[in-house]
């Protein structure tokens, strides 16, 4: 039977959020810090202990350096105060934590801005395993990744504002080692909670969610619940993102282990904390319900079936797909099927009666079945290129490259896009061996 980690992002997430809470739900703090080895520098110290959140009962998590105030500012923060729109709330990197302005308002130290290669250097130095230690520095590539398509730089010439300093360093290797120590087969997540307002990095002023943090949720879904300040770091999204593979309500389990992560502030009306869940996947509740929506259409321009699809898509839709049909008075026509969670399919029934001729439409609700998903990244002499993995009961049953990865590459090397797939795939198989 599957294990199942849940993330219930309500409040959103933060890389010491995400540790907190692997911590509250039993991972032991000695075996974190011997898992993190030489990584930790001379006098720094890992401290976990019980806070309340609106009431609810949940782990803060810390790293504490010698001769440095025990709450630290936000990592991101260039000025020593925050912007006047902007509240941070919950985690270190950008507006989450307490690391550039100490309790009693005076700077702390400079931030280190550190490129990839070194932080991969610290990664190496650390007692994960092998596989735990890739995870990590794949995560942190992913995060280069994204800076560099912002600022359009080559990604080794991006240094970590935001996540460079140690202990944000600390937050996304410590959360691989603890998502591995408690053997899970499968995640999930609610869709994210990020929050609003502004918020001062690095790089200046940007609205909520940072670029960093955006790019990184990139397919994911989220929402804002009106509150004003950062809920979601490029930390959490990080961790949340990299290895959720579904989202949407809490699966069906046998729950085991509940853990709340503290965010730093306790907000009035809501616990500002990450709650995950951990259990044994339920044999029966293996599938979910969607609800499939079709109509038959005879009588439109084909050119609108295009926009159609990209409309669908965006609100929502898992899957369209369009058939040939033979239709009344032998006439030809187009099936449409969409696939959707049942509730959407109100709104999404309505766009194809705006965008489409049709004056009727048929749907029903189905079970539907589907691998556990995760995506990894490989090296080949063309670049980068990510796997996408489909694994049944934790094996990997599936794995294939990410085709707009392999198109970017074939073309800009001016070589066929099979050979990059082939290439991909040969790596991938040696990393498995």
């Amino acid at each position: 039977m599957a294990r199942v980690l849940y993330f219930d992002c309500f409040a959103g997430a933060s890389g010491d959020m995400v540790l907190g809470a692997l911590i509250d739900a039993g991972l032991p703090l000695p075996e974190l810090e011997r898992a993190l080895g030489a990584l930790m520098l001379p006098g720094a110290r890992l401290s976990a202990g019980k806070v309340l959140r609106a009431g609810v009962s949940a782990t803060k998590f810390r790293l504490v350096e010698e001769g440095r105030d025990e709450a630290r500012a936000p990592e991101g923060l260039e000025a020593p105060r925050a912007h006047p729109h902007h509240d941070h709330a919950n985690g270190r990197d950008h507006a989450h934590g307490h690391r550039h302005e100490g309790a009693d308002g005076t700077p702390a130290r400079a931030h280190a801005h550190r490129p990839v290669a070194e932080i991969n250097a610290l990664v190496e130095r650390s007692a994960l395993s092998p596989a735990a230690r890739s995870r990590a520095i794949e995560l942190f590539g992913r995060l280069a990744a994204a800076e560099a398509s912002i600022h359009q730089v080559p990604v080794e010439q991006v240094h970590l504002h935001e996540v460079g300093e140690l202990d944000s360093i600390v937050d996304v290797v410590g959360a691989v080692f603890g998502l591995e120590w408690f053997g899970i087969d499968r995640f999930a997540a609610s869709p994210l909670n990020v929050g609003g307002g502004m918020v001062r990095s690095a790089h200046g002023v940007f609205p909520v969610p940072a670029p960093a943090t955006l790019k990184l949720l990139g397919g994911v879904p989220v929402y804002s619940s009106g509150i004003q300040m950062e809920t979601v770091t490029p930390t959490g999204a990080l961790l949340v993102a990299g290895y959720a593979a579904e989202y949407g309500p809490l699966p069906a389990m046998t729950i085991e282990r509940v853990g709340y992560g503290a965010g730093d502030r306790d907000l009035p009306g809501s616990p500002n904390v990450l709650r995950i869940v951990i259990g044994e996947e339920r044999a029966e509740a293996a599938g979910e319900r969607v609800v499939v929506v079709e109509c038959e259409i005879d009588d439109m321009n084909p050119q609108i079936f295009g926009a159609l699809m990209d409309r669908l898509y965006a609100a929502g839709a898992l899957e369209v797909f369009y058939t040939g049909v033979q239709m009344k008075k032998n006439r030809p026509g187009t099936l449409l099927t969409v696939v959707a969670p049942p509730e959407l399919r109100e709104p999404l029934s309505a766009i194809v009666f705006r965008e489409t001729t049709t004056i009727g439409l048929r749907y029903q609700e189905v079970a539907r079945t589907c691998l556990a998903r995760e995506t990894v990244q490989v090296e080949t002499p063309w670049g980068p290129i990510r796997m996408k993995l489909a694994r049944l009961g934790g094996e990997v049953v599936n794995a294939a490259p990410e085709f707009d990865d392999c198109e970017r590459a074939a073309s800009r090397a001016g070589v066929p896009v099979k050979r990059v797939q082939a290439a991909a795939a040969r790596a991938y198989a040696r990393a498995a061996d």
